[in-house]
């Protein structure tokens, strides 16, 4: 590889189940240290908008309504990395979720002369996680939103807010969903965990807790591999 190609800018990814809090934290990092956050979702828009030739691809798919494949995903991972304000390092938001996209990422960064710097995943028990998605409601006047157990109503059924006494509960919140979405991630990450643990690039972070707590033991993982 050309000299010229060897990026030293810092790759994180974030892994964990749905409700772990991933986007939260990853905006936070985002902010903190000038990571740049890069979700899938938003890479295929930008893409898709930019009109480049990975996006005219995606766009096909998604208009056929396929499923985007790995390489077409890899290819605007690529474009983007390309671009002067990941300079600083990019975390990762839902990219890879499996082994093959885990080791096409690294083919990528083999190429850039960049490597995984961590791979944190966010811990969580499945029990809490239950509790703390299914218990979530909002009101439907307002959109404010509360919980059962960590910020219930002052009064039953009735908006602290606007009084609006109509609330609304996500049908994929109820606790078997909840329960069998953390199964599947459980199956589907546990061979990017042995990936990672492998390289050792893999970190283990607590995600149950107060925000800012988790925050603060990301940023220490952050700091720690930057040094």
């Amino acid at each position: 590889m050309d000299g010229s190609q060897i990026d030293t800018a810092p790759v994180f990814i974030l892994l964990g189940p749905p409700g772990a809090g991933k986007g939260t934290q990853a905006r936070i990092l985002q902010e903190r240290f000038g990571l740049v956050q890069l979700s899938t979702g938003d890479l295929l828009r930008s893409a898709v908008k930019a009109g480049t030739e990975a996006g005219r691809q995606a766009k096909e798919v998604m208009d056929a309504g396929g499923l985007v494949s790995d390489e077409i995903v890899v290819a605007i991972l690529r474009d983007r990395l390309r671009q002067d304000d990941t300079a600083n390092g990019v975390i990762l938001d839902g990219f890879p979720r499996t082994a093959a996209q885990a080791e096409a990422l690294d083919e990528l960064l083999d190429e850039r002369g960049q490597r995984i710097d961590a791979a944190i995943s966010l811990d969580v028990d499945d029990a809490e996680m239950v509790e703390r998605i299914s218990g979530r409601f909002t009101c439907a006047a307002c959109g404010e939103g509360y919980h059962d157990r960590f910020k219930p109503t002052a009064e039953p059924e009735t908006c602290d807010k606007c009084g609006g006494t109509e609330m609304t509960r996500r049908a994929d919140d109820k606790a078997e969903t909840v329960s069998a979405r953390l199964a599947a991630y459980h199956a589907q990450t546990a061979p990017l965990i042995a990936h990672y643990a492998a390289t050792g690039a893999l970190v283990r972070v607590g995600a149950m807790g107060r925000i800012d707590d988790i925050s603060d033991r990301l940023g220490a993982v952050i700091r720690a591999a930057r040094v």
